[in-house]
């Protein structure tokens, strides 16, 4: 088997700079990472750090080059790693043809619904850029970026319909601190990834709203039968959903000081106006664009999910966060 070597990365906020720290691990991978401003190109390539996020990491500037040239970058790379915010991953994508990505290998680790399709990423890919599901993967917690820059004990899922690309890419990303469960399951991971944010949102609410940790195990335990609810719908296989990626995720996700949705959520749950609090946050909560999205989508599915429902209400209609929670712990059991 050859060994994955050469990885070109798509995003600079903190998991894609954790995702280069793990993939450079290897001392035999080159890595090109796609970035939007020239200063943060300039910035990496000299000083072999990421200017904005996880800044304590420092990189080996023989092995890693930085650019902002995407039509060449894509060009030069077989492999490509997808890491920026699901909201501009169209902006980007669409400046490269279909022709222009043939025959490349694509890995999502946007955690993120394209919200002009309200498709996943791997669905837009089918069928907005002619993508091969056999050339595409997912790359899954449970994992903060934090922690990886810390070098602490983290897990990761790799999917692929492709056995060979995925053993591969499981070898890529294995370090000692980082150990990779390989799996199939790309829609079921993928969507699992997308919908934690969104239940990390409710919990940060009902945790700035007073409830307690015995209100937000029961949260949580029915945020997983969501979950499997929801992808059961979307995509009907043998799956246990009760795994690491996906429940593990939604742990994390759901309970870690390092949460930027659930982070959200408890601004919301304090008053702050949705407006107000994303303004604050210096990253992207993807939780945001993904409960309207999977909301909308689950119009075609009629799933039951009381909790998205409440998350969408506070944030999209505007409705008050505690009547929203009062009326949420009537439904869960």
């Amino acid at each position: 088997m050859t060994l994955m070597n050469k990885i070109l990365v798509m995003g600079s906020g903190s998991w894609g700079t954790a995702l280069v720290k793990i993939l450079l691990e290897d001392p035999a991978m080159q890595v090109s990472w796609w970035v939007r401003k020239e200063e943060t190109a300039e910035h990496i390539n000299t000083m072999g750090r990421n200017p904005k996020y996880l800044r304590s990491v420092k990189f080996d500037k023989k092995r890693l080059t930085a650019s902002t040239n995407v039509v060449e970058l894509v060009a030069q790379h077989d492999t490509l790693l997808l890491v920026t915010p699901s909201a501009f991953v169209s902006d980007i994508l669409d400046q490269l043809s279909n022709e222009q990505l043939a025959g490349k290998k694509i890995i999502s680790a946007i955690k993120g619904v394209e919200p002009n399709s309200l498709k996943i990423v791997g669905e837009y890919l089918f069928e907005n850029k002619g993508v091969s599901q056999d050339d595409f993967g997912v790359i899954t917690g449970p994992c903060h970026a934090e922690e990886v820059a810390q070098e602490k004990l983290s897990y990761l899922t790799f999917a692929s319909t492709n056995a060979v690309f995925c053993e591969k890419m499981c070898v890529a990303l294995d370090c000692d601190y980082i150990k990779v469960t390989p799996s199939a399951d790309i829609y079921g991971t993928e969507i699992s990834a997308v919908l934690k944010n969104v239940y990390a949102i409710a919990a940060g609410m009902c945790h700035s709203l007073g409830y307690g940790d015995n209100f937000q195990a029961v949260l949580v335990s029915n945020a997983i039968r969501e979950i499997k609810r929801f992808i059961a719908a979307v995509h009907p296989i043998d799956r246990d959903a009760d795994d690491s990626a996906y429940l593990g995720d939604l742990l994390v996700t759901a309970y870690s000081q390092y949460s930027r949705n659930r982070t959200l959520g408890a601004m919301l749950g304090k008053g702050y106006s949705v407006k107000y609090a994303l303004m604050e946050m210096e990253m992207v909560a993807e939780g945001y664009y993904a409960t309207e999205s999977i909301y909308k989508l689950n119009k075609n599915h009629g799933v039951e999910m009381p909790i998205l429902e409440f998350a969408y209400n506070v944030i999209y209609n505007g409705n008050n966060a505690k009547l929203e929670a009062e009326a949420l712990t009537k439904k869960l059991n």
